[in-house]
C-alpha cells in the first residue's frame, strides 16, 4: 500500500509519489523567532517530523528544509523597543527553539535563516518587476499585483473575483478574508534594520522569504510544503502566487497542514491564561516523551483538545511502553517459539504501516502497538513467551519507535536542562515540586540502575535479603520502583 495524504490544493487525499525517483524534497514553515514556541506551534513541528520519520522508513531518501524566519515587523519592533540589533534579539530565541526541537523527538531539517539569502530575495523582486508583476511605490517599497495571477486563492479556495484592483496591505499579517496587493520588499522606515540591495534599501516581507529560500534548496518546482492550517491564507497562498508567476512551474506539489489544538477545550490565548510553551510545561513537571506522545495521539488534520488529564494519561502509556519493553529485555525465557507470538509481531508492524499509509493516521498505528502489548503481556503471566519471540516484539517496538520517538529514557537529563535554564530567565518560582522530583529520579542512568538490580538478584541468589531491601531502598530514594515478580525484577522510574 502506498502512501495516501490529504492535499489542501486539491482538497482530496491522493497517493504521494515524489517527483524524482525516491527523493523527497520538503519544505516546512519553521518558526518567527520573536518568543519561545507554543505547544500549537509544536503540534505542527512534530506532525511534520512524523511524515519526515515514516518517509524515511518508508525507503526515501529525504530533503528536508525547513526555514528560520529571524526578520518580520514583529521582530524589527521588539528589537528596537529592546535597543538590541535584529541578530541579537533573534539569536536566544532560535537557541531556545532548537534546543526544545531536541527536547520533543524532532530531528532537525536543514535549516535556513531569512537574514542569510537577502541578496537573493532582492533579485526575485526584480524580475517580478522585469515581468511586470511587481511594482515600486514612492518610498521604496516593492508590492506583488494580485491582478496579475488569475489563479489567486486556489490554495485557500476563497474566492478573490471582486477584490479591489491596486488596494495594497504592508503588514506580514492581516485579514484572514482580504485580498490585496502584498509588500514583497519593504523600504525602511527611522530606525527599522535594513539592507542595501540591487532594488535599493529595505528588507524582506514574509511570504517572499519562504519563496525565494525553498526554490534556493528544493528547485523550482518540488514535491511538498508543510506548514500549519493558519498559514494556507494569507502566507502560502501568496508564496504560490509569487512563485509561479516568476518559474510559470507549480511551486509545490502536495501541500500538507495540521490542524490548530486546543487547550481544555477553548482556543489557547493569553487572555484566557491558557497559552503554553513547551518550557512551561517541563516546568510543570511533565515529561518531554508525554508531551510528544500526546501531540500525536490525534491524526494531525484533526483538531487535538488538549488537556491536562489526557497528558497524564500520556505517561501512563508511555511507561506501559517503556515497561513492556523492559519486562521483553530483562525477562528469562524458555527456548523455542509460539507461533502466536511471532504472528502478533508481524501483524502489528502491518497494521501500524496500512494505519500511517492512510494520510499518517497516528490514532490507529498506537492503537495497534497497544494491543499487541496487551496480548504479549497476557502470554507473559501464562508463561507463553518463548526465546525466539522476544526479537519480533522488540523489533516492532522499534519500528513504532522509530516513527514516535518516546521509548528512549531520556526525559530527566532534558528536564534538568529547562531546570537550569528556568533561574536565568528569573522563574525560579516557576519550577514545580513535580519537575523537581522527576529531575531527582532520573539522575540514575539505565546502567546504573541495571547495576544495581544486578546486584540484588545476586543478593537474592545468595539469600541476604538484608543487603536485597538495602539496595531496593536506595534505589526507591532515587524514585526508582522495583517489583519482583515471579518473572524477575523489574523497575521502573517514578
Amino acid at each position: 500500500m502506498a502512501l495516501r495524504l490529504y492535499n489542501t490544493m486539491s482538497s482530496r487525499i491522493e497517493e504521494f509519489h515524489p517527483l524524482c525517483d525516491n527523493e523527497v524534497r520538503m519544505y516546512a514553515c519553521g518558526p518567527t523567532v520573536y518568543d519561545y514556541g507554543h505547544i500549537g506551534n509544536f503540534r505542527t513541528f512534530i506532525a511534520v517530523d512524523l511524515l519526515h520519520r515514516f518517509l524515511r522508513q518508508s525507503g526515501y531518501k529525504i530533503h528536508h528544509v525547513m526555514n528560520i524566519t529571524d526578520v518580520d515587523d514583529r521582530i524589527i519592533r521588539n528589537a528596537a523597543r529592546d535597543g538590541v540589533t535584529v541578530q541579537q534579539y533573534t539569536a536566544k530565541y532560535e537557541k531556545a527553539f532548537l534546543e526544545d526541537s531536541v527536547m520533543i523527538g524532532i530531528e532537525q531539517p536543514t535549516i535556513v535563516r531569512a537574514t542569510e539569502h537577502i541578496r537573493e530575495m532582492a533579485e526575485f523582486v526584480a524580475k517580478l518587476v522585469e515581468k511586470g508583476i511587481a511594482y515600486r511605490t514612492e518610498d521604496g517599497s516593492y508590492y506583488f499585483r494580485i491582478a496579475k495571477f488569475p489563479q489567486y486563492g486556489k490554495l485557500s479556495k476563497k474566492d478573490f473575483s471582486g477584490m479591489q484592483d491596486g488596494a495594497r496591505v504592508d503588514v506580514d499579517e492581516y485579514d484572514k478574508d482580504s485580498a490585496r496587493d502584498f509588500a514583497l520588499w519593504k523600504a525602511p522606515k527611522p530606525g527599522e534594520a535594513s539592507w542595501d540591495t540591487v532594488i535599493g534599501p529595505g528588507r524582506p516581507g514574509w511570504h517572499l522569504e519562504c519563496s525565494v529560500m525553498s526554490m534556493q534548496e528544493l528547485g523550482e518546482s518540488f514535491d511538498l510544503h508543510a506548514g500549519g492550517e493558519d498559514l494556507i491564507f494569507p502566507h502560502h497562498e501568496n508564496e504560490i502566487a509569487q512563485s509561479e508567476s516568476l518559474t510559470c512551474k507549480p511551486f509545490a506539489h502536495f501541500w500538507f497542514h495540521a490542524r490548530f489544538l486546543l487547550v481544555e477545550g477553548e482556543k489557547m490565548s493569553k487572555r484566557l491564561g491558557n497559552f503554553f510553551t513547551l518550557r512551561d510545561l517541563v516546568l510543570k513537571g511533565h515529561k518531554p516523551s508525554s508531551i510528544r506522545y500526546l501531540l500525536t495521539s490525534v491524526p494531525y488534520r484533526n483538531q487535538l483538545n488538549f488537556t491536562f488529564d489526557g497528558l497524564k494519561q500520556a505517561a501512563v502509556s508511555v511507561e506501559r511502553l517503556r515497561n513492556f519493553r523492559l519486562r521483553l529485555t530483562a525477562g528469562n525465557f524458555p527456548a523455542g517459539a509460539n507461533l502466536a507470538m511471532q504472528s502478533l509481531a508481524a501483524e502489528t508492524v502491518d497494521r501500524m504501516r496500512t494505519a500511517l499509509d492512510d494520510d499518517l493516521n497516528t490514532a490507529q498505528a498506537q492503537g495497534a502497538i497497544f494491543e499487541m502489548v496487551r496480548q504479549a503481556n497476557a502470554a507473559f503471566d501464562t508463561g507463553s513467551i518463548k526465546q525466539d519471540d522476544v526479537p519480533p516484539l522488540l523489533s516492532a517496538l522499534q519500528r513504532f519507535d522509530e516513527i514516535f520517538a518516546v521509548l528512549d529514557d531520556d526525559d530527566g537529563p532534558k528536564m534538568k536542562q529547562v531546570m537550569e535554564w528556568a533561574p536565568t530567565e528569573g522563574r525560579e518560582k516557576d519550577i514545580s515540586d513535580e519537575l523537581r522530583e522527576a529531575v531527582r529520579s532520573n539522575q540514575l542512568t539505565d546502567a546504573d540502575i541495571e547495576s544495581k538490580v544486578a546486584a540484588m538478584k545476586a543478593a537474592r541468589a545468595s539469600r541476604d535479603f538484608k543487603a536485597s531491601d538495602a539496595l531496593r531502598a536506595k534505589l526507591a530514594d532515587a524514585g526508582i520502583i522495583v517489583e519482583i515478580t515471579k518473572d524477575g525484577i523489574r523497575w521502573r522510574r517514578k
